[in-house]
Protein backbone atom coordinates (compact mmCIF):
# COMPACT_ATOMS: atom_id res chain seq x y z
CA UNK A 1 0.00 0.00 0.00
CA UNK A 2 1.08 3.62 -0.85
CA UNK A 3 2.92 5.40 1.49
CA UNK A 4 1.04 9.14 2.24
CA UNK A 5 3.22 11.97 3.81
CA UNK A 6 1.97 15.11 5.21
CA UNK A 7 4.97 17.71 4.51
CA UNK A 8 5.28 19.72 7.54
CA UNK A 9 8.06 21.32 6.43
CA UNK A 10 8.21 25.19 7.61
CA UNK A 11 4.56 25.62 8.04
CA UNK A 12 4.67 25.61 11.78
CA UNK A 13 6.92 28.81 11.11
CA UNK A 14 8.89 27.81 14.58
CA UNK A 15 5.74 27.09 16.70
CA UNK A 16 6.62 23.90 18.51
CA UNK A 17 3.24 23.55 19.84
CA UNK A 18 1.57 23.92 16.45
CA UNK A 19 4.15 21.84 14.76
CA UNK A 20 2.99 19.40 17.45
CA UNK A 21 -0.46 19.83 16.49
CA UNK A 22 -0.14 19.60 13.02
CA UNK A 23 1.55 16.03 14.00
CA UNK A 24 -1.39 15.14 15.55
CA UNK A 25 -3.49 16.06 13.23
CA UNK A 26 -1.77 14.79 10.37
CA UNK A 27 -1.75 11.58 12.66
CA UNK A 28 -5.74 11.49 12.88
CA UNK A 29 -6.02 12.38 9.55
CA UNK A 30 -4.52 9.23 8.12
CA UNK A 31 -0.96 10.16 7.25
CA UNK A 32 1.55 6.97 7.97
CA UNK A 33 4.23 9.83 8.09
CA UNK A 34 5.21 13.58 8.27
CA UNK A 35 8.09 15.65 7.55
CA UNK A 36 9.99 18.56 8.32
CA UNK A 37 13.30 20.31 6.63
CA UNK A 38 16.44 20.73 7.67
CA UNK A 39 18.66 23.82 6.83
CA UNK A 40 20.49 26.26 8.80
CA UNK A 41 20.01 30.16 8.20
CA UNK A 42 23.64 31.00 8.33
CA UNK A 43 24.08 28.61 4.91
CA UNK A 44 21.15 30.56 2.79
CA UNK A 45 22.64 32.87 -0.11
CA UNK A 46 20.97 35.77 -1.29
CA UNK A 47 17.61 36.19 -3.37
CA UNK A 48 13.62 36.50 -3.69
CA UNK A 49 13.46 35.56 0.02
CA UNK A 50 15.07 38.32 0.97
CA UNK A 51 12.45 40.06 -0.74
CA UNK A 52 9.18 38.92 0.37
CA UNK A 53 9.77 37.75 3.67
CA UNK A 54 10.93 34.00 3.15
CA UNK A 55 13.97 34.50 4.93
CA UNK A 56 12.80 35.95 7.89
CA UNK A 57 10.42 32.42 8.52
CA UNK A 58 13.26 30.30 7.50
CA UNK A 59 15.07 31.45 10.61
CA UNK A 60 12.13 31.19 12.83
CA UNK A 61 10.94 28.03 11.50
CA UNK A 62 14.98 26.85 11.68
CA UNK A 63 15.06 23.17 13.37
CA UNK A 64 18.69 22.41 15.47
CA UNK A 65 19.09 18.97 16.87
CA UNK A 66 17.14 19.65 19.99
CA UNK A 67 14.18 21.27 18.42
CA UNK A 68 13.75 18.32 15.79
CA UNK A 69 14.49 15.79 18.13
CA UNK A 70 11.74 16.76 20.18
CA UNK A 71 9.21 16.78 17.20
CA UNK A 72 10.81 13.03 16.26
CA UNK A 73 10.08 11.87 19.91
CA UNK A 74 6.30 13.45 19.97
CA UNK A 75 5.75 11.61 16.88
CA UNK A 76 6.94 8.10 18.00
CA UNK A 77 5.11 8.90 21.00
CA UNK A 78 1.78 9.02 18.88
CA UNK A 79 2.37 6.22 16.69
CA UNK A 80 3.56 8.22 13.21
CA UNK A 81 6.79 8.11 11.38
CA UNK A 82 8.98 11.51 11.38
CA UNK A 83 11.65 12.33 9.12
CA UNK A 84 13.21 15.35 7.15
CA UNK A 85 14.06 16.70 3.88
CA UNK A 86 18.08 17.80 3.82
CA UNK A 87 19.82 20.45 1.99
CA UNK A 88 23.74 19.85 2.76
CA UNK A 89 25.82 17.78 4.49
CA UNK A 90 25.57 19.34 7.61
CA UNK A 91 22.01 17.90 7.87
CA UNK A 92 22.88 14.35 6.62
CA UNK A 93 25.24 14.37 9.63
CA UNK A 94 22.94 15.92 12.27
CA UNK A 95 19.67 13.24 10.99
CA UNK A 96 22.93 10.09 11.31
CA UNK A 97 23.36 11.49 14.67
CA UNK A 98 19.82 11.11 15.98
CA UNK A 99 19.68 7.65 13.56
CA UNK A 100 16.99 8.67 11.42
CA UNK A 101 16.81 5.67 9.11
CA UNK A 102 14.56 7.75 6.24
CA UNK A 103 15.92 10.86 4.58
CA UNK A 104 14.30 13.12 2.05
CA UNK A 105 16.95 14.78 -0.28
CA UNK A 106 14.45 17.79 -2.34
CA UNK A 107 13.97 18.66 -5.95
CA UNK A 108 16.44 21.17 -5.97
CA UNK A 109 19.31 19.33 -4.79
CA UNK A 110 18.37 16.39 -6.51
CA UNK A 111 21.00 17.51 -9.24
CA UNK A 112 23.78 16.79 -6.21
CA UNK A 113 25.14 13.68 -6.61
CA UNK A 114 27.83 13.46 -3.56
CA UNK A 115 24.81 14.57 -1.33
CA UNK A 116 22.73 11.96 -2.90
CA UNK A 117 25.46 8.72 -2.66
CA UNK A 118 26.29 10.20 1.13
CA UNK A 119 22.66 9.54 2.07
CA UNK A 120 22.86 6.06 0.65
CA UNK A 121 25.65 5.56 2.53
CA UNK A 122 24.20 6.56 5.79
CA UNK A 123 20.07 5.85 5.74
CA UNK A 124 17.81 2.86 4.89
CA UNK A 125 15.50 4.58 2.90
CA UNK A 126 16.50 7.19 1.01
CA UNK A 127 13.41 9.79 -0.86
CA UNK A 128 14.33 11.90 -3.74
CA UNK A 129 12.30 14.25 -5.85
CA UNK A 130 13.07 14.43 -9.25
CA UNK A 131 11.73 18.26 -10.03
CA UNK A 132 14.08 20.60 -11.51
CA UNK A 133 15.75 18.75 -13.50
CA UNK A 134 17.57 19.10 -16.95
CA UNK A 135 16.84 15.84 -19.24
CA UNK A 136 20.64 14.72 -18.49
CA UNK A 137 20.77 15.91 -14.95
CA UNK A 138 17.70 12.93 -15.07
CA UNK A 139 19.05 10.42 -16.70
CA UNK A 140 22.36 10.43 -14.63
CA UNK A 141 20.31 9.86 -11.66
CA UNK A 142 18.34 7.03 -13.02
CA UNK A 143 21.52 5.20 -14.17
CA UNK A 144 23.90 5.75 -10.51
CA UNK A 145 20.86 4.29 -8.89
CA UNK A 146 19.51 1.65 -11.12
CA UNK A 147 23.15 0.63 -11.59
CA UNK A 148 23.84 -0.39 -7.80
CA UNK A 149 21.41 -3.01 -5.98
CA UNK A 150 21.73 -1.13 -2.33
CA UNK A 151 20.66 1.84 -3.91
CA UNK A 152 17.64 0.53 -6.04
CA UNK A 153 16.79 -1.07 -2.50
CA UNK A 154 17.22 2.01 -0.49
CA UNK A 155 15.44 4.15 -3.25
CA UNK A 156 12.04 5.84 -3.81
CA UNK A 157 11.89 8.38 -6.68
CA UNK A 158 8.97 10.83 -6.72
CA UNK A 159 7.92 12.72 -9.94
CA UNK A 160 8.04 16.22 -9.15
CA UNK A 161 7.20 19.61 -10.47
CA UNK A 162 8.72 22.40 -9.17
CA UNK A 163 6.19 24.83 -9.23
CA UNK A 164 4.48 26.44 -5.86
CA UNK A 165 1.49 26.48 -6.20
CA UNK A 166 1.61 24.38 -9.18
CA UNK A 167 -1.39 24.12 -12.08
CA UNK A 168 -2.81 21.08 -13.67
CA UNK A 169 -2.02 21.50 -16.72
CA UNK A 170 1.73 21.44 -15.55
CA UNK A 171 1.47 17.91 -13.91
CA UNK A 172 3.48 16.60 -16.43
CA UNK A 173 2.52 12.48 -15.50
CA UNK A 174 4.33 11.56 -18.74
CA UNK A 175 7.34 11.93 -16.52
CA UNK A 176 5.74 9.87 -13.91
CA UNK A 177 4.91 7.14 -16.60
CA UNK A 178 8.51 7.70 -17.78
CA UNK A 179 9.69 6.61 -14.40
CA UNK A 180 7.90 4.04 -13.91
CA UNK A 181 9.36 1.71 -16.91
CA UNK A 182 12.75 2.62 -15.81
CA UNK A 183 12.09 1.64 -11.61
CA UNK A 184 9.47 0.45 -9.98
CA UNK A 185 9.53 2.39 -6.53
CA UNK A 186 8.20 5.62 -7.84
CA UNK A 187 5.80 8.21 -5.82
CA UNK A 188 4.74 11.12 -6.03
CA UNK A 189 5.62 14.87 -4.54
CA UNK A 190 2.11 17.00 -5.42
CA UNK A 191 1.87 21.35 -5.12
CA UNK A 192 -1.18 21.45 -6.74
CA UNK A 193 -3.38 22.98 -4.82
CA UNK A 194 -5.91 20.11 -3.35
CA UNK A 195 -5.57 16.71 -3.04
CA UNK A 196 -6.56 16.12 -7.04
CA UNK A 197 -2.85 15.36 -7.95
CA UNK A 198 -1.97 13.24 -5.55
CA UNK A 199 -5.93 11.27 -6.42
CA UNK A 200 -4.29 10.65 -9.98
CA UNK A 201 -1.10 9.57 -9.00
CA UNK A 202 -2.90 7.14 -6.86
CA UNK A 203 -4.82 5.67 -9.42
CA UNK A 204 -1.60 5.39 -11.79
CA UNK A 205 0.71 3.10 -9.17
CA UNK A 206 2.53 5.35 -6.59
CA UNK A 207 4.48 4.12 -4.01
CA UNK A 208 4.19 7.09 -2.16
CA UNK A 209 2.50 10.48 -1.89
CA UNK A 210 3.80 13.37 -0.46
CA UNK A 211 1.64 16.67 0.01
CA UNK A 212 2.16 20.19 1.99
CA UNK A 213 0.08 19.95 5.37
CA UNK A 214 -1.21 22.50 7.25
CA UNK A 215 -4.36 22.87 9.89
CA UNK A 216 -5.06 26.76 8.42
CA UNK A 217 -4.53 28.18 5.11
CA UNK A 218 -4.23 31.98 6.43
CA UNK A 219 -1.04 30.81 8.24
CA UNK A 220 1.95 32.89 6.96
CA UNK A 221 4.47 31.83 4.29
CA UNK A 222 4.23 30.25 0.77
CA UNK A 223 3.69 26.92 1.38
CA UNK A 224 1.05 27.31 4.11
CA UNK A 225 -1.06 29.03 0.97
CA UNK A 226 -1.40 25.94 -0.93
CA UNK A 227 -1.23 23.42 1.45
CA UNK A 228 -3.98 20.81 2.08
CA UNK A 229 -5.99 20.51 5.47
CA UNK A 230 -7.20 17.64 7.89
CA UNK A 231 -9.79 17.04 6.06
CA UNK A 232 -8.16 16.92 1.95
CA UNK A 233 -5.82 14.49 3.94
CA UNK A 234 -8.48 11.74 5.43
CA UNK A 235 -9.82 11.68 1.80
CA UNK A 236 -6.99 11.03 0.34
CA UNK A 237 -6.26 8.58 3.05
CA UNK A 238 -9.64 7.27 2.67
CA UNK A 239 -9.08 6.57 -1.24
CA UNK A 240 -5.57 5.16 -0.85
CA UNK A 241 -7.22 2.27 1.65
CA UNK A 242 -10.18 2.06 -0.93
CA UNK A 243 -8.13 1.32 -4.14
CA UNK A 244 -6.65 -1.91 -3.29
CA UNK A 245 -10.20 -2.65 -3.28
CA UNK A 246 -11.64 -1.16 -6.15
CA UNK A 247 -9.23 -3.34 -8.31
CA UNK A 248 -10.66 -6.89 -6.65
CA UNK A 249 -11.55 -9.04 -9.54
CA UNK A 250 -15.21 -10.52 -8.72
CA UNK A 251 -15.27 -12.23 -12.41
CA UNK A 252 -18.08 -10.99 -14.97
CA UNK A 253 -21.83 -12.51 -13.72
CA UNK A 254 -23.75 -11.92 -10.98
CA UNK A 255 -22.22 -11.07 -7.65
CA UNK A 256 -23.62 -11.87 -4.20
CA UNK A 257 -24.58 -8.30 -2.97
CA UNK A 258 -26.81 -7.96 -5.62
CA UNK A 259 -29.06 -10.73 -5.33
CA UNK A 260 -31.75 -9.41 -3.61
CA UNK A 261 -32.21 -6.54 -6.60
CA UNK A 262 -32.02 -9.46 -8.91
CA UNK A 263 -34.78 -11.66 -6.99
CA UNK A 264 -37.38 -8.36 -5.89
CA UNK A 265 -36.43 -5.58 -8.22
CA UNK A 266 -35.67 -7.23 -11.63
CA UNK A 267 -38.90 -6.70 -13.93
CA UNK A 268 -41.28 -4.76 -11.18
CA UNK A 269 -42.09 -2.27 -13.74
CA UNK A 270 -42.59 -3.91 -16.73
CA UNK A 271 -43.68 -7.57 -18.03
CA UNK A 272 -41.04 -9.68 -20.08
CA UNK A 273 -40.97 -9.23 -23.84
CA UNK A 274 -40.74 -12.04 -25.36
Amino acid sequence: MSILVAEIGWNFIGNLSLAKRMILKAKKSGADAVKFQIWNPKFLKSGDWDLDGRRRIYEKAFLDEKKYKLLKSFAKKNSIRCFASVFNKEGIDMLNKLKDDWVKIPSHEAYNLDLIELAFKKFQKVIISLGCLKKKELQKILNIIIKNKSYKKKAILLHCVSSYPLEPENCNFEKFDYLKTKFNNIGYSGHMQGINDALFALSKGASLIEKHFTINNNLPGRDNKFAILPNELATLSNYKKNLKKFGKKRGLGLLSCEKDIFKNYRGRWSKKIN
